[in-house]
């Protein structure tokens, strides 16, 4: 399970900017960026919290939008706001969207806030015909079995935080996840044809999925 307690820990209500911040969902940003489909028009970012990642996406999409039940976390987003973004509060499950809305879905540490089964549902129809859905996730270490990533996971965090103290965010926390690694891939094929998965050293896994088809005629 990932550290916690940090005595070098950087202060939530800390006014840092976004490119000194780091924690272990931050460190696999770069997972998302990287899958941001060209061209991407319209972006949604679940579970944004204050922001940080939605930023980002705006440099390679047209427009994005941080969606968060937390009314503080999407306060503190809007206040560092500008161009082509736009912050709304709603849950996943009810999304203020119509299916199929969006070039690019993605989630950060998100997902295990809710049923996973739902969850990736819900996102998956918020995609576009030729989209890609990238979730970034937490899930549950099994001993022995997950016993060598577990010690992976504690070098790497150690190796970086002498470089970077550690960021708290603000958003609500929920530990632990429901499901485990092993089942959280399990559901990501099934739920999600070609899907490519991936689990990552510090406590994350990942998955990148494209939307069979096309987008309609005038999208693209």
């Amino acid at each position: 399970m990932p550290p916690s307690g940090h005595t070098d820990a950087v202060p939530a209500d800390a006014v840092v900017p976004d490119s000194l911040r780091w924690d272990h969902n931050i460190a696999y940003h770069r997972v998302v960026l990287t899958a941001v489909p060209r061209p991407c028009a319209r972006a949604l970012d679940v579970g944004c919290g204050e922001g940080q990642l939605t930023r980002a996406l705006r440099s390679r999409a047209d427009h994005v939008v941080g969606l968060d039940r937390d009314p503080a976390g999407v306060a503190a987003a809007r206040g560092r706001g500008g161009p082509g973004l736009d912050y709304v509060v709603g849950d996943l499950l009810d999304p203020p969207f119509a299916p199929g809305t969006f070039d690019l879905v993605t989630s950060v540490a998100a997902l295990h806030h809710v049923e996973a089964w739902a969850g990736l549902t819900a996102m998956a129809a918020l995609v576009r015909p030729g989209g890609v859905l990238v979730v970034v996730g937490l899930a549950r270490s099994r001993l022995p079995g997950d016993v060598l990533w577990e010690g992976a996971g504690l070098v790497m965090h150690q190796l970086q935080r002498l470089r970077t103290p550690v960021w708290e965010h603000s958003a609500p926390c929920v530990w632990p996840p429901l499901e485990t690694y092993t089942g959280m891939r399990t559901l990501a094929t099934e739920l999600l044809p070609g899907v490519r998965w991936r689990r990552h050293v510090l406590w994350r896994w990942s998955l990148v999925w494209r939307r069979p088809g096309s987008a309609p005629a005038g999208l693209d």
